[in-house]
């Protein structure tokens, strides 16, 4: 049973879902959701202040401006992108500390929150019971 604890509070020490992302929104100012996508994907919509830098364009040159203070959330289209997991892999070996964010912005916009960009939303901003 410990092996299962450990399972379960390591996958929660690297993941949040959206709810858990709009909260720490709406109480800090630690957090900042980071899209991992190509600039297309971004530019059409994203979670309004989210920093765009794609995971392909990580690397310590074009990271060097960021607060390493910070947690980076990383996120992606959703279930279909491995975008966020190779960005937050990236940041990670750059030194940075930083969450992927569960369902990318499909499930953001799935709970009601909010887009930016060209195709932007302007989400229900229910309150999840999760």
């Amino acid at each position: 049973m410990q092996q299962q604890i450990e399972f379960y509070e390591n996958k929660l020490a690297y993941e949040m879902d959206a709810s858990d992302l709009y909260e720490a929104f709406e109480n800090s100012t630690t957090y900042i959701a980071l899209d991992t996508r190509q600039s297309f994907g971004y530019e059409k919509e994203h979670i309004p202040t989210a920093i765009h830098l794609p995971h392909r364009e990580m690397t310590a040159e074009s990271t060097k401006h960021l607060d390493k203070s910070k947690i980076y959330v990383c996120y992606c289209d959703g279930i279909g992108c491995n975008a966020s997991t190779k960005g937050a892999l990236k940041m990670t070996k750059l030194g940075f500390k930083v969450k992927e964010l569960l369902g990318g912005i499909e499930w953001w916009k799935f709970d009601g929150y909010a887009t930016a960009g060209t195709h932007s939303s302007q989400g229900s901003l229910f309150e999840c019971a999760c």
